[in-house]
């Protein structure tokens, strides 16, 4: 088993809190995570565990172990009972590991029966850094997802295939997002198409014969179940107009590639969007990497109407990063001199240019690095950089 990045902030979270939610997309190692933290384990999924919990919860919430209850949106019925055992013993912590394929703000009953009790940890699909240089190099292809090919090549894409058809037919039905499967299908087409790009819900409703405001509904659904991500647009007082709508992006690359219908490296240079594709990645990497460290920090993009435009405006540890993306591994004087001076707009202290190759740090005014080094500078320098990314 791979060592993942996430295991000490879940650690950490199970010392202070009586029941940690473990959350992430089906499929990006929670189960392997929890099973290796503890042997009791049920799965929420399966009637048998049901009913091994149902007829020994005495036994099982007051052991000394902590109890591993996997999927826990399978079965609402868990979390009003949780909320008893916690409450019979409130300073104990570490007790119960939930883990989730969808967020709280889908699952209503955590909110309304484990309300402070419960710490929640966002898991991501593998990180670029937690695995080896020839791993890392399909990482941007493939994706994170463990069985999707950035381990095993000979997978991608056609692991993607089937796990959106599953996602599609199975999961997101049951999760209780509304539409048949194949409006699904089509509307994650669109929004792959869309990926990067200014969100406009009108227009993809126009495109499917429904409202925008169903559209956002799915995409909201859509949020919550991992697989989009949405960047909001920065607002302030610059004396320009700004762009207020957001962007969206697939969160996962190797999902986006098959969704489109790329299934090598080569065909992904040849796309009119791949430059898309790395900014959504560089965007991901940036956010997960920082989830793993407890930090959520406020990210957005500025574009004004005179096109202007920062990839991600970042607001980190009394830092504020201004960010840009370029697939390159030389980036023009020009493009690092425009980048500098829409910084000033948003009152940036770092900023960076983030390409293919590690041009240049400090003392540098601007830091002109390979995704590495961008995450080593946004730690503080407590990750050392590595090599071998895409």
């Amino acid at each position: 088993m791979k060592r993942r990045k996430i295991t000490k902030l879940v650690g950490a979270a199970l010392s202070d809190w009586p029941a940690v939610a473990l959350v992430g997309p089906r499929q990006c190692g929670k189960t392997t995570l929890a099973r290796a933290l503890s042997s009791t384990y049920f799965d929420l999924e399966q009637n048998e565990d049901r009913v091994r919990v149902d007829a020994g919860w005495d036994e099982i919430t007051s052991g000394r172990h902590l109890v591993v209850f996997d999927e826990a949106q399978s079965w609402p019925e868990l979390f009003p009972r949780l909320r008893g055992a916690i409450d019979g013993d409130r300073k104990r912590t570490g007790r119960f590991l939930l883990t989730g394929s969808v967020s709280p703000a889908l699952m209503r009953d955590v909110g309304e029966s484990l309300a402070g009790r419960l710490a929640v940890v966002e898991m991501s699909p593998f990180l670029a850094a937690e695995l080896t240089p020839a791993e890392r190099k399909r990482h941007w292809l493939c994706g994170g997802f463990p069985d999707g090919g950035v381990l095993e090549p000979r997978r991608f894409p056609d692991w993607q295939r089937s796990y959106l058809a599953l996602l599609v037919g199975r999961d997101l039905p049951t999760w209780g997002m509304s539409g048949r499967p194949r409006q699904t299908e089509r509307l994650l087409h669109m929004l792959a198409l869309s990926h990067g790009q200014i969100w406009n819900a009108s227009r993809i409703g126009q495109s499917m014969g429904t409202s925008y405001h169903t559209v956002n509904a799915h995409v909201e659904f859509l949020e919550g179940a991992f697989l989009l991500r949405r960047l909001l647009p920065y607002h302030g007082n610059l004396g320009k107009r700004l762009v207020k709508s957001p962007k969206l992006y697939l969160r996962d690359s190797g999902l986006l590639h098959a969704i489109l219908g790329v299934g090598d490296q080569n065909a992904l240079w040849l796309q009119p969007w791949v430059g898309a594709s790395w900014e959504g990645y560089v965007l991901e990497s940036i956010l997960s990497f920082l989830a793993t460290t407890g930090r959520h920090p406020q990210a957005h993009y500025l574009r004004t109407s005179d096109g202007q435009e920062i990839d991600i405006v970042l607001d980190l540890d009394r830092e504020r990063w201004a960010i840009g993306s370029k697939l390159t591994t030389s980036p023009s004087p020009g493009e690092v001199s425009r980048l500098e001076q829409t910084a000033k707009l948003v009152g940036a202290t770092r900023v960076a240019l983030v390409c293919r190759k590690n041009i240049g740090g400090p003392p540098q005014r601007t830091l002109i690095a390979d995704l590495d080094h961008l995450l080593a500078a946004l730690d503080g320098g407590r990750t050392r950089a590595g090599r071998g990314l895409p």
